[in-house]
């Protein structure tokens, strides 16, 4: 029983009941008002006309309440002619009625009339006017009429609350149902879903009404969810498989140095190679908290930054890593403004990392270029190289946390440098595309939205 009061079903049948019942009762009030109001003021007008016929002629006052009288058939037109001491000359009242003004307007009062040969207390609508003599005239109605209606109205009003109540109630019950069948359904997914099968999606109809669109709303949640979930299940086996190597190959080397070194030297550059391969594990944990923190759009206080003075800079960083590898780094920046704003350090960061796998994949002998241009709003950093290039199933990939191309399995890294660059871009509001540079190797594009003026 319990269960049943809570439930929405009910809930929804009676708030549409009790709506429908208040909706009845607003109408029936509403006709009856109207209609009292009408028949109120046509009687009014009919005793306000009467009188003033009536005292127009003094002469002929009596004769007009007794023609009034008469020519009622049910015994609902009253009048009377009284004179200055009150007594009555014509008509069927008794006595000039207690509170009645005479000044011609109609007004309900209590008074006695004579019906049939008995005398009754009974409530009227009457109207009085003086005459020059002092005598008063008086034209009256009953108020059964109005009374009647009133009544009417009240029985009609509770004869149809009855089948409004029910039908309302019916009709709530089944709307209700309707909406409670698309609720389970939607209830049962979602159970499942929190059961572990994040492939469950909600049911969604063709209507395209609330329901569907709240369904289509959860069901692009839950893509998220699982895509982030396959992430993170990704993301922990790499991490685990990159950290498993050099803790194994440090935990080798130590025990390989304890049996076998002899001198302090040795023991020296165990401890270097040992630290080399910790900075390495540290190096990619600090990566992933970076990643993880701008992912989530942390943003720092943005400021204006130079895209031209910060590729500068970048290319100013690498030249002698270039000179080494016999590799020829340029920059080319075209004419104009390349202000945007957003945190120099990861805007530096970012042509860094594409930077340092440009040189890292282009052979002796080959080029690497950075190019600034402004392009409308937004403004773009090209680096293009002359190495081996992306296959274009590898192109979507490659901003994955951890993934690495099948030419960057033999080099050092981790894989998490153009997740870094994809995570800043998003970070700005930038974009990042790679695709095949026009000197046969490849070009990564970053596009920032330029700085508003002021």
């Amino acid at each position: 029983m319990t269960d049943l009061l809570r439930s929405t079903t009910l809930r929804w049948a009676l708030g549409i009941a009790l709506w429908s019942v208040l909706l009845a009762l607003a109408i029936f009030a509403f006709i009856y008002w109207q209609t009292a109001a009408y028949l109120r003021e046509e009687l009014a007008e009919t005793l306000r006309l009467e009188v003033r016929a009536a005292a127009a002629d003094p002469a002929s006052a009596a004769l007009r309440v007794d023609t009034w009288t008469a020519m009622d058939l049910h015994a609902t037109h009253y009048g009377g002619l009284f004179g200055p001491d009150g007594a009555r000359r014509a008509g069927n009242l008794d006595a000039m009625p207690d509170r009645l003004a005479r000044d011609g307007d109609a007004d309900r009062v209590s008074a006695i009339v004579q019906v049939a040969g008995r005398s009754l207390d009974d409530e009227i609508w009457a109207a009085a006017l003086p005459l020059p003599d002092g005598s008063t005239v008086v034209i009256a109605h009953d108020s059964d009429e109005i009374d009647r209606v009133r009544v009417t109205t009240l029985r009609a009003l509770g004869l149809g609350l009855v089948p409004t109540l029910a039908l309302s109630g019916l009709g709530g019950l089944l709307l209700a149902r309707r909406g409670r069948r698309r609720l389970a359904a939607t209830e049962a997914a979602l159970a499942e879903v929190m059961r572990g099968d994040l492939r469950r999606r909600l049911p969604v109809g063709t209507r395209g009404d609330e329901f569907d669109r709240l369904a289509a709303n959860v069901n692009r949640m839950l893509d998220e969810i699982e895509h982030l979930m396959g992430e993170v299940r990704s993301v922990g086996d790499a991490v685990a498989h990159d950290l498993r190597t050099p803790l194994t190959r440090l935990r080798a080397r130590l025990e390989r140095s304890r049996v076998q070194a002899k001198t302090v030297e040795a023991f020296h550059e165990t401890i270097d190679q040992g630290l080399a391969w910790i900075d390495q594990t540290l190096a990619m944990v600090t990566a992933v908290l970076r990643l993880g923190a701008m992912e989530e759009g942390r943003r720092t206080a943005f400021a204006p930054v130079d895209l031209g003075e910060l590729a500068a800079a970048a290319v100013d960083l690498f030249e002698p890593a270039a000179e080494d590898k016999g590799v020829r780094l340029t920059l080319a920046v075209a004419a104009g403004i390349h202000a945007i704003r957003g945190d120099r350090d990861l805007c530096f960061e970012a042509l860094s990392n594409l930077l340092d796998n440009a040189l890292k994949f282009t052979p002796e002998g080959g080029a690497v270029c950075v190019r600034l241009s402004r392009l409308g709003d937004r403004i773009g950093i090209a680096v293009e190289d002359t190495g081996p290039g992306l296959p274009v199933s590898e192109r979507s990939k490659i901003f994955q946390r951890f993934y690495r191309a099948e030419v960057a399995r033999q080099t050092p890294g981790n894989g998490l440098g153009l997740s870094l660059v994809a995570a800043i871009a998003k970070l700005h509001d930038a974009t990042v595309n790679v695709g095949a540079a026009s000197t046969g190797g490849c070009r990564f594009d970053l596009t920032f939205p330029a700085a508003t003026a002021g």
